[in-house]
């Protein structure tokens, strides 16, 4: 049976590792570290993980790419929180006989929840008006209704039909686009099907929950946004790089859109020097959708089943390339 001797867990950014699962029982000899802050880049991360032979890593937050999968010579097992990790270069760790091991999914509900909350923070000014008040202001700015506004969902699935049902109970105009919409189920729904330039020109409220693929990556760019109405609201929760963060940027400072509300970007952590922390009508949330105790429950106890089954020579949830 393989032998463990150092368990890395990585990008413990709350330190709740322990909490939520008993890394106690880890086969006896073996020795775990934290790692509470972000790592860097991929010459920091193959530095300080070159000693270890398991690797629980959450989520996106530390890639993977064959470069750094190359340079660790002693990793036998990584694991990755969730069931797949596009920041992970499978086919790269299989050649190299590292394997991966995946969890129990989790986040849908936590996701759609916080899409809510970003769209109810832009829409009536939560954040400016909580510093307000703090600063002893009295009421400065005035929010937007819901009902009877037209809310956009890119992507139909999972997330965006929870989405979609909230709006509707809001009593909003919920439309919906995505390549491959099934207009039927959207119906059923209470949802209308539309196209994309028509939901981008008509929405006072567009969402994002679709797959990020390089078919998706810029799907809303400078010409998608200029289809947009100057006080359209866009949300994006799902993955960074399906909008040219640039061509947004730029849109906000013009005053051609009317916000955004972001919880990814690109890269993440967000760098200090990075121009999101002056874009104007915004509101910023450090990639919170999966972040709650339901989630972690289930990355952290399967994430120690994997190990404690890779240590007794039976791999389980395996990630095939």
């Amino acid at each position: 049976m393989p032998e463990i001797r150092r368990v890395a867990i990585l990008d413990d950014y709350q330190r709740v590792a322990h909490r939520y699962a008993d890394w106690n029982t880890l086969p006896g000899g073996a020795r775990l570290t934290v790692f509470t802050e972000h790592l860097g880049g991929p010459d920091e991360v193959v530095a300080a993980l070159e000693p270890f032979d398991v690797v629980v890593a959450m989520r996106e937050r530390t890639a993977f790419p064959a470069e750094v999968l190359d340079r660790l010579p002693n990793l036998r097992l990584l694991v990755t929180t969730g069931p797949v990790n596009a920041a992970i270069d499978v086919a790269a760790a299989a050649r190299r006989g590292i394997v991966v091991s995946g969890t129990g999914a989790a986040g849908l509900t936590s996701t759609a929840e916080l899409t809510w909350g970003l769209i109810h923070s832009l829409a009536r000014s939560l954040p400016a008006e909580d510093r307000g008040l703090r600063d002893r202001a009295w009421q400065h700015t005035v929010g937007r209704d819901l009902y009877g506004a037209r809310l956009g969902v890119i992507g139909l699935g999972r997330v965006g039909s929870r989405v979609a049902r909230v709006g509707l109970a809001f009593g909003m105009d919920v439309v919906a686009w995505s390549a491959h919409l099934d207009a039927e189920r959207a119906t059923a729904m209470g949802v209308t099907a539309v196209g994309k330039r028509e939901l981008l020109a008509t929405s006072d409220v567009v969402t994002l929950h679709i797959r990020l693929s390089p078919r998706t990556a810029g799907l809303i760019g400078r010409d998608e946004l200029a289809l947009m109405r100057p006080d359209a609201l866009l949300v994006n929760t799902s993955r960074a790089p399906l909008v040219d963060e640039e061509a947004l940027l730029a849109a906000l400072r013009a005053g051609t859109l009317g916000g955004a509300a972001l919880d990814v970007h690109s890269p993440e952590p967000l760098p200090a020097e990075s121009p999101w922390y002056d874009a104007p009508r915004t509101v910023l949330t450090p990639h919170l959708g999966y972040v709650t105790a339901g989630t972690y429950e289930i990355f952290y106890r399967d994430a120690l089943e994997d190990v404690l089954a890779y240590a007794a020579g039976e791999p389980i949830r395996v990630i095939a390339r």
